[in-house]
């Protein structure tokens, strides 16, 4: 690691997201943690958690491309801070009903459908705003990496965290803190001084507007291709998380620690690949890499799937989050840095869609799966499939390089005999 690896924080605003962005996702990652154990213990059920997955993700889906347009139309700032105080409200509330001890399943689910809807405006307006943030525009790619790696940093180190919170103080301690959280990323918006916005005239409709962006997608096939692959992945392997809980108590005989610290070795390999990923220079083959890499998460859930030695399936769960970093981090690089300014926050929106809309009717199904099936097996197939997709993806990128070589070559010929 050199310090290349850190030049996107040579822009303040970027410097003061980074870190109030830093502490909300800690907590962020407590509370969703804290959430699967609180719906797997009263349950016992892993449809029940792939069900949670739903509620939370697919508003997400629903909404994401009215979400991409209110960024596009209007101040992405507005928003983002109104989405950050609206996830603190609904953090608060579900925080009182935890403390309350009088909650039942579907009043959880609610709240966790609300959390979505939000996040359908937040996500495109937080990835578009990053590109305001950066001063130097070559350091954006950089600033995508490190964004990622602090997901992962806090992914590895929320769960963890969370596992000690609910032996030892309780689950409503954990959503306290997530609530207490977002005090720093608001803090953090306040701060930023970015250039001041120039209110756009928008002669298209809303509808109008989501034609537009969806038509710009089919005629860049760079970013049509990357969001095909994303929501294969996002459909059938992501939602292998959801299964966690199962292995943490079923598997290992373990407590909400071992939850947790399953879930901290997925993030401590993904911090490893966010890391890897920000450490390239300028010039390498994402694409490539991402194809390769979807590979290492195939055969980290392989070998994770069946492995009844604790140390052995950590190691392999760290694999896992390693390959699994890629499919975040390198698509959104290559739709932020590929997609047209006035076009960035649906393009997004998009590919929240992929991410977040897939994910949710892949926990149903994978929930599903595992019960006729069985977990493990479950898991295992999720690795085959991610091998496969890893394959496809790299036998289009050779086919793409055999056309692009040819058409190079014809043109040569064309040139030599004029």
């Amino acid at each position: 690691m050199n310090i290349s690896t850190f030049r996107a924080f040579k822009s303040r605003n970027y410097r003061l997201y980074f870190g109030g962005q830093s502490v909300s996702l800690i907590g962020t990652w407590m509370q969703k943690t804290a959430v699967s154990w609180v719906i797997y213990s009263l349950t016992h059920s892993t449809f029940m958690l792939g069900l949670t997955l739903f509620a939370s993700q697919f508003p997400s889906f629903l909404f994401s491309l009215l979400g991409g347009v209110v960024s596009d139309r209007y101040n992405r700032y507005r928003v983002l801070l109104t989405t950050q105080v609206a996830s603190m409200i609904q953090a608060v509330l579900l925080t009182i009903l935890i403390f309350s001890k009088h909650y039942v399943v579907w009043e959880i689910l609610t709240l966790s459908v609300v959390l979505g809807i939000i996040n359908a405006f937040d996500v495109p307006a937080r990835q578009s705003l990053v590109y305001e943030m950066i001063e130097d525009k070559n350091d954006l790619p950089n600033a995508l990496a490190l964004n990622s790696s602090m997901v992962n940093l806090s992914r590895l180190i929320g769960p963890a965290i969370a596992g000690i919170v609910l032996e030892n103080l309780g689950d409503g301690v954990c959503f306290l803190m997530n609530a207490l959280s977002f005090v720093a990323v608001i803090i953090s918006l306040l701060l930023m001084k970015l250039p001041k916005y120039i209110n756009k005239p928008h002669p298209k409709n809303v509808f109008g507007e989501l034609k537009e962006g969806f038509s710009y997608i089919k005629r860049t096939p760079e970013i049509s291709f990357i969001l095909i692959m994303l929501m294969l992945v996002s459909l059938f392997v992501l939602p292998y998380s959801t299964l966690i809980p199962f292995y943490a108590r079923d598997v290992f005989k373990g407590t909400a620690s071992t939850f947790g610290i399953i879930d901290s070795f997925i993030g401590l390999g993904a911090f490893a690949g966010a890391i890897f990923l920000a450490s390239l220079k300028p010039g390498h083959n994402l694409k490539k890499i991402l194809g390769i890499n979807t590979l290492v998460f195939g055969a980290g859930l392989v070998l994770f799937s069946h492995e009844g030695n604790y140390i052995l399936a950590l190691v392999f769960s760290a694999v896992a989050g390693f390959g699994m970093m890629s499919q975040i981090t390198i698509s959104n690089t290559v739709i932020q840095t590929t997609s047209d300014i006035n076009m960035r926050g649906r393009v997004i929106s998009f590919y929240a869609m992929a991410f977040f809309g897939m994910q949710p009717l892949g926990g149903l199904l994978i929930g599903s799966i595992s019960k006729w099936i069985g977990t493990t097996n479950t898991v295992l197939g999720e690795g085959v499939i991610a091998l496969m997709i890893g394959l496809l993806h790299l036998r289009f990128l050779h086919k793409a390089k055999i056309k692009k070589r040819d058409e190079q070559l014809l043109n040569q010929a064309v040139i030599n005999v004029a």
